[in-house]
């Protein structure tokens, strides 16, 4: 059974793809990879960016300047460069600076996780100099200067941690081609500057099939860097560029055409790597109205509309936030503006003023900034408020009712799954999220903190008999992808917001959740039938004072009360773990409801007026 569910996971990710990860790793095994024979060249110095040719004076934008946090939460430390090697949350330093990176393991437990190393060299600091250096002059530029300088000293091309990763690399390509754009020197970039660039070029691009393989945004982030830094090279004269160029623009198109669904969904089932990618499209789209280059077909323009939309349904308009859903690295590729790590607004609204020519939020806010720094006239037309709908083609049905919305998660997977989220239930009220996803914390943080994270204990849905959703086949993999069973089309019903979907597991149990929303009260069905002999409902809530009373929790303001057709055996409040923010994890309340046997478990959760 295991070989079958292995062999039959395989044939979903694509013979083709496990074919290209395959050829990758034994080229390099075996030191034939062409990567692999490629002569380094010198390690690019000086200064990379002039003084801009004006300042601009526009208070508004200066008072909300981004002051840095490495993935979202945590502040840099000092005027100085940092340590390109050290990891900024545990401080332990890699130390093999001067290995070539194909020589360097891809999970060293000595490291820990790697993204930690990552995080400072993805360059994001380049745009707040650069921001600071168009509204202030001298000062803010020397300092952007300075640390590009230590960078470049400090990792040569091609060796050590910070080369591993070629979409590490390519989001360091799309930062510097920002800030040119910011301080106007994209037609006259610096010799240094252009050195880097090609630099790293010439690492992203031997490469590209290995990311392609993967079907998630390592592709598109590549496939941008070979077209936004191609054609910028092309420009500076370098003759390589027009070839990358051409391969960058073809590899975004077809990416968008085969990783956005038509309905907007993403192969990632993440809201997180949504914004990523669709922010890497929205760059790619900016740079290709800069240099005049000739626009992408009309069938790409219309997947990228979709994908702004799938992630306006589930923003909330009043906070930015969105459901903690799937994967989730830390990564946001334009952070102009003060904003929130998770306020998603900004990257719809620019997304909608760029493929769809209109404007998904009124009024100032964060949400302008980027359209603002970047040169982008929104449309006066506002699209219409979010509505319910059902995102089949990714699993996801999201009823808006007045100050409500609910996000129903279900089996659609065409491509490989990152958590076991199936029938997970978000659920917000006024911006408040209420019943919640714990997130993804870590993704080297160890094997218990992994299963937790990203299995069925880390989501507000049902576990059968203790174990998980599917087989865990590695880190980032698992087996036996569930299929919806039954999906039960939303509906109006006596005044309610009606959905359902069902699956059956590889041990034949069954699960199937409808979901009610009303004015007042969001109502759950779970019927768990089949191979079950006990089943875990599972409602992970937000931070409060909670209590129990009786089958009932309640923080005074909100109910929660859960009944069922049999014995309920447990019914515990205890302390779980969420993650809101990459690598930092707080204490979250969590509500576990046991049935020894086969059930219909209902959930009530009511709120004051």
């Amino acid at each position: 059974m295991a070989l079958l569910t292995r062999a039959r996971t395989f044939a979903a990710l694509g013979l083709r793809n496990v074919g290209r990860v395959a050829a990758y790793r034994a080229g390099l095994r075996l030191g034939v990879h062409p990567v692999q024979r490629l002569r380094a060249p010198g390690t690019p110095r000086g200064t990379f960016f002039r003084p801009p040719p004006a300042l601009r004076v526009e208070p508004e934008l200066a008072r909300h300047l981004p002051d840095g946090a490495y993935f979202g939460w945590l502040r840099e430390e000092g005027e100085a460069p940092p340590d390109w090697h050290r990891h900024v949350v545990t401080g332990t330093r890699a130390d093999r600076g001067d290995a070539e990176w194909f020589t360097l393991p891809d999970f060293d437990e000595a490291v820990g996780d790697i993204k930690g190393i990552w995080e400072p060299s993805r360059l994001d600091w380049v745009l707040r100099f650069a921001q600071r250096a168009v509204l202030e002059g001298d000062a803010p530029l020397a300092r952007l200067n300075a640390w590009l300088d230590d960078w470049s000293a400090h990792n040569p091309p091609w060796r050590g941690h910070n080369w591993k990763c070629a979409q590490e690399a390519s989001i360091r390509v799309l930062h510097l081609a920002v800030a040119a754009r910011l301080l106007d020197q994209v037609d006259t970039p610096a010799p240094p500057l252009v050195a880097l660039l090609e630099a790293h070029l010439r690492r992203i691009a031997p490469t590209i099939a290995y990311a392609r393989a993967q079907d998630n945004n390592h592709g598109t982030s590549e496939a941008a860097a070979l077209f936004v830094g191609g054609s910028w090279l092309a420009r500076a004269g370098v003759a390589e560029g027009e070839r990358w160029q051409r391969r960058g623009r073809r590899l975004l198109a077809e990416r968008a055409l085969r990783l956005f669904a038509e309905d907007g969904s993403f192969s990632q089932h993440s809201v997180n790597y949504h914004r990523l990618t669709l922010d890497t499209y929205s760059l790619a789209e900016l740079w290709r109205r800069e240099l005049a280059l000739p626009a992408f077909d009309d069938a790409v323009t219309r997947r990228l509309t979709a994908a702004m939309e799938w992630l306006r349904t589930l923003t909330d308009p009043r906070t930015g936030d969105a459901p903690n859903l799937g994967g989730n690295d830390g990564a946001n590729l334009l952070p102009l503006t003060d904003a929130d790590y998770r306020d998603y607004r900004p990257a719809v609204q620019l997304a909608a003023a760029l493929f769809a020519g209109r404007r998904a939020y009124a009024g100032a806010g964060p949400w302008d900034a980027h359209l603002r720094w970047l040169g982008v006239q929104p449309a006066g037309e506002l699209v219409a408020a979010p509505v319910s709908r059902v995102f089949d083609d990714g699993g996801y049905a999201v009823l808006h009712r007045g100050d409500a919305m609910a996000l129903l998660r279900y089996a659609r997977f065409r491509f490989r799954p990152s958590h076991a989220d199936v029938l997970h239930l978000d659920f917000w009220l006024r911006g408040e999220n209420l019943l919640r996803d714990a997130g993804s914390f870590g993704y080297n943080a160890g094997a218990e903190m992994l299963d937790y994270f990203t299995g069925a204990q880390g989501h507000s849905t049902v576990q059968v008999d203790g174990r998980e959703q599917m087989p865990r086949l590695g880190r980032f993999l698992w087996g036996g992808w569930l299929r919806t069973a039954h999906l039960h089309d939303m509906r109006e019903v006596d005044g309610a917001t009606v959905v359902g979907a069902a699956y059956r597991d590889a041990h034949g149990a069954v699960h199937a959740r409808r979901v009610e929303l009303r004015d007042d009260v969001l109502r759950v069905r779970d019927a768990i039938a089949g191979r079950a002999a006990r089943a875990t409902v599972r409602w992970r809530l937000r931070p409060g004072a909670w209590r129990v009373e009786g089958h009932t929790v309640t923080d005074g303001e909100h109910h929660l009360t859960l009944q069922a057709d049999v014995p309920i055996t447990r019914f515990a409040l205890v302390d779980g773990w969420e993650s809101r923010y990459y690598l930092r994890r707080t204490v979250a309340p969590v509500l576990e409801v046991e049935v020894g046997q086969r059930a219909v478990v209902t959930s009530e959760y009511r709120w004051s007026a």
